[in-house]
């Protein structure tokens, strides 16, 4: 499917985001990911912040990254790690992997920039076994209405065009669930580390299980 490219966000955003790393996101991505074993699929892994995090247990990591910039940062962060990962040319709305062929689907903060949300949801939940996790890191939409209209409106004047496709005003949340899985493992939270306005945004956190 075709696909607006971010190419100037891809080269200015790995090293705005150091400080990011190292303020609380990075312990946050490393919590998310600790409990992780088997065959792992990444989606949208950017320049592989996620990639020091993965424990031991996961013994085969594939992560695709729809930009070239961010994806060869990414390769070239596994081999400085000495990981073995395959990172892919690839989108999430259109994943080129068999049925039920991965244990877990790891999604940090990119959930809010695919272009098709609904059609992402769907492929990651293809890939997955049953009973398999998809484990997320996301900011989603105000729960108040009057705030989530200036939301939406934020992202069609500025915000989306200026981050990478990012959007504030998704509800994520619902969203899983009509894809059929099962959110009972997700929390809300607030991560004050992140710059504004993510800092005030509401974010899930944890896993979403494809039903067994």
């Amino acid at each position: 499917m075709a696909r607006r490219s971010h190419r100037l966000f891809a080269r200015w955003y790995p090293k705005a985001a150091e400080s990011i790393e190292d303020r609380g996101l990075g312990a946050q991505r490393a919590r998310l990911l600790a409990g992780l074993s088997g065959r792992v699929l990444e989606v949208g892994c950017g320049h592989g912040a996620n990639f020091t995090h993965y424990p031991e247990a996961v013994t085969d990591l594939v992560a695709v990254e729809p930009e070239e910039a961010l994806r060869d940062l990414a390769a070239a962060r596994a081999e400085e790690l000495g990981r073995k990962a395959v990172v892919l040319e690839g989108q999430a709305e259109k994943l080129s992997f068999e049925n039920d062929s991965f244990d877990a689907v790891v999604a940090t903060l990119v959930l809010c920039s695919v272009e098709d949300q609904g059609r992402a949801l769907a492929e990651i939940h293809r890939v997955l076994k049953p009973g398999g996790r998809l484990v997320l890191l996301e900011h989603v939409a105000s729960a108040n209405r009057n705030i989530r209209a200036l939301e939406y409106l934020f992202d069609v004047v500025f915000w989306s065009h200026v981050f990478g496709g990012c959007h504030t005003s998704r509800d994520t949340g619902a969203n899983l669930a009509a894809a059929g899985f099962d959110t009972s493992g997700l929390e809300p939270q607030r991560l004050p580390f992140l710059p504004y306005p993510l800092k005030v945004s509401p974010h899930l956190a944890g896993e979403a299980r494809k039903p067994a």
